[in-house]
């Protein structure tokens, strides 16, 4: 399988500022595509292949731009990056069971090769491995912010999946679940990071809040782009959000602005848990201005988030979280209808 440590998005957009960060990038996609070595030999191709189907790599990334910002990378941040890499592919297998999702980064998904009986026992694999890696470091606080965080996803994910067809969502409901089930592991990375580096805790609280800002608005750009994007530029199976019942931001901004009778026939095409052609979903009420709603919001997080990163050092690492913000500002544009 061809090598790629670039950290990318769809788009060809680079989120990240991979000349700076290029020599720990590389070096954590080698220690993950290593991984499979500490498996049963009966387990480790399929672990293989999780772990060689490279990703954006944004959980490692935000952990060495934080580190980076508040003193320095060393080997237990590269140790963490590899723990939160390793938990967010866990999450991914067991998203696509949920979704019945066929492709990935462009390649079949682990449920689609073998199964969803294998899939979901390799992402409880790949769970277990995670959280005994997080207990390596000597300061046992470190393993219970990882384990807290990964319990976060896991909630996040069953109160989704509980939600599903739940026309009563609101959007507090829903910034709960996304700040769960995406934002924590972002949240995460920034925190630990810069707790590793032993940076005063009003320091590691406001980048804790930066990655929960971050991630949260990347999931809203994601899900506007669940609607919006083309599948061979993403690299995976797009319009399974409505399909499956997930009420995603844009979604519940539709309801919101709908009469009674458009609510209504918007329930009719959801309940029926098939595709949906979206030219229908664009005949309800304000389409496009609910997915412009649902930008303006994702920018307004971004914005917040900004203000996170006041009494950072002056460096070119503090200098790339900025950019991401900015970069990020792009990406939810490139959604506008």
């Amino acid at each position: 399988m061809k090598e790629n440590s670039e950290v990318s998005i769809p788009g060809s957009l680079s989120l990240f500022p991979t000349d700076l960060l290029r020599p720990d990038l590389e070096k954590v996609e080698k220690a993950i595509r290593e991984q499979s070595r500490h498996f049963d030999p009966a387990v480790e191709p399929y672990v293989a292949f999780l772990c060689n189907t490279s990703g954006k790599r944004i959980r490692p990334a935000l952990t060495f731009l934080s580190a980076g910002a508040t003193g320095g990378i060393t080997e237990d941040h590269h140790k963490i990056a590899i723990t939160l890499e390793l938990i967010h592919v866990a999450t991914l297998v067991h998203d696509d069971i949920i979704d019945g999702a066929e492709i990935r980064r462009q390649a079949p998904t682990a449920n689609a090769k073998w199964g969803n009986a294998l899939s979901v026992l390799l992402g409880d694999c790949l769970f277990a491995h995670a959280l005994e890696l997080s207990t390596q470091f000597d300061d046992q606080s470190i393993g219970r912010k990882v384990a807290r965080a990964a319990n976060e996803v896991c909630t996040g994910e069953i109160i989704q999946t509980q939600r599903r067809f739940d026309f009563q969502l609101s959007r507090a409901d829903y910034f709960e679940i996304i700040r769960k089930k995406t934002a924590a592991l972002f949240a995460a990375a920034m925190e630990l990071a810069a707790f590793l580096n032993g940076r005063p805790e009003s320091m590691v609280t406001a980048l804790h809040q930066y990655g929960s800002l971050i991630g949260t608005a990347y999931q809203i750009y994601d899900d506007c782009l669940d609607l919006v994007g083309d599948e061979e530029d993403v690299g995976k199976t797009l319009r399974t959000d409505l399909n499956k019942g997930k009420l995603t931001l844009p979604i519940l901004n539709l309801i919101e602005q709908a009469t009674d009778r458009q609510r209504e026939k918007l329930n009719r095409l959801l309940l029926q848990k098939e595709p949906i052609d979206l030219g229908a979903l664009a005949s309800i009420a304000d389409y496009e201005g609910a997915i412009e709603s649902a930008i303006d919001t994702g920018c307004e997080m971004v914005a917040e988030a900004r203000g996170c990163l006041v009494g950072l050092s002056d460096n070119e690492y503090t200098e790339g979280l900025h950019n991401i913000a900015d970069l990020l500002d792009t990406l939810l544009l490139s959604c506008r209808q």
